[in-house]
């Protein structure tokens, strides 16, 4: 388990399980969260999210065997 720093939309600071992270940055509460590359700002800055995860729409380059 690793904690995540954020900075909550109420202005607050937090520390979140990882896992957490996302459900709480489609919940909208979270302004910025810790990265070791520094603060990453919702809305501004890239952010993977879970819709991006489960589509692909590029090339199948793996081998089916």
């Amino acid at each position: 388990m690793m904690l995540i720093q954020v900075n909550w939309k109420n202005a607050g600071y937090d520390y979140v399980r990882d896992f957490m992270l996302d459900d709480l940055i489609e919940a909208g509460v979270v302004a910025r969260f810790l990265r070791n590359s520094g603060w990453v700002y919702i809305g501004v800055d890239p952010v993977r999210s879970r819709s991006q995860d489960l589509e692909f729409s590029g090339n199948e380059r793996r081998s089916v065997q």
